[in-house]
């Protein structure tokens, strides 16, 4: 990344010592299937952010002043599986450092790092996962680290949700959780699905976004376009009450495939990722001191399913 600051803020609020939020860029594109070109997402959304206004006018806020610190992109792709780890590792170091840590993708496998540090770090982890594919294949095309598997191992440790679903294989059926999983043309019919999900949900939870959750028609540049998506406001609805009820302690963004003859996608991501961040920070003044919270006994890598019984 040839970026020296998110968005093109001051280079004061873009170093690490001064910054609350962490963002990773993961430009990796090693296990899709159809269209290539999610490895360029993270350069297209940084890029879109430069030219984005600061001011969010729904929260009243200029969350870049929080700090926001540009990482180092993670450019391993010697293989699926070092690449995970690589994440893994990256993600992890700076969640210790008390910091909240946000990764754009790069394609859906980078998910399974990510969600593999924050739940080795965090007790009860829900994750939330947008998506229109379901992602839960314990292995494809030889690996188990594959766009295809990207929350397989999270429905065997942490307590998953899914939300926007509206394509995947028969065999997923015997890994899904249907109780806990919104398939869109069911949430076009019924709009109490939000506080469901949300009634779900544990107290610290990890969003993972693929942007192909969008209907096509706002966000055609991905690798995997499904009809029938949710749309932008219905989104945002969504997760402003996510983080108003919950701990979010992080997010990631993925599968942005950007077009040069198609902007409006690489806009839309970046303007959804700082909406995100407005959404966390709503009620943060920029002199507060920012405790992500995390538990540093939690250092291990949960291998059962989870098995969290209190009542949500």
């Amino acid at each position: 990344m040839s970026n020296k600051t998110y968005a093109g803020i001051p280079e004061e609020l873009g170093k690490l010592e001064n910054a609350k939020i962490v963002l990773i860029p993961v430009p990796y594109d090693g296990t899709s299937t159809w269209q290539k070109g999610a490895d360029k997402g993270p350069k297209a959304f940084l890029e879109a952010s430069e030219n984005m206004e600061l001011y969010d006018i729904e929260t009243g806020t200029e969350v870049y002043q929080q700090g926001v610190y540009l990482a180092d992109a993670v450019t391993e792709n010697d293989s699926p599986e070092a690449m995970v780890e690589a994440v893994h590792k990256a993600t992890k170091k700076y969640i210790k450092k008390n910091k909240f840590v946000t990764i754009f993708g790069g394609e859906h496998s980078i998910s399974i790092g990510t969600i593999r540090a924050f739940n080795d770090m965090y007790p009860s982890l829900t994750v939330l996962h947008i998506d229109a594919h379901a992602d839960l294949r314990k292995e494809y095309e030889g690996s188990t680290c594959n766009h295809a598997c990207a929350v397989y191992e999270a429905s065997q440790t942490t307590n998953l949700i899914q939300v926007g679903i509206r394509s995947m294989d028969v065999m997923e059926k015997t890994v899904m959780d249907e109780e806990k999983t919104y398939f869109a043309h069911e949430m076009a019919m019924d709009d109490s699905w939000m506080d469901s999900a949300i009634d779900q949900m544990t107290d610290n939870v990890f969003i993972t976004f693929d942007l192909d959750a969008f209907d096509p028609s706002i966000m055609p540049s991905t690798g995997t376009p499904e009809p029938g998506g949710v749309l932008w406001y219905e989104a945002l609805e969504f997760l402003k009450q996510v983080f108003a009820e919950k701990n979010v302690v992080g997010f990631d963004i993925v599968e942005l495939c950007p077009n040069k003859k198609e902007k409006s996608s690489d806009f839309l991501a970046a303007k959804l990722y700082y909406k995100m961040l407005s959404y966390k920070f709503i009620d943060e003044g920029v002199d507060d001191d920012y405790d992500n919270a995390f538990d540093n006994s939690k250092q291990k890598t949960n291998i059962s399913k989870f098995t969290d019984n209190d009542a949500y």
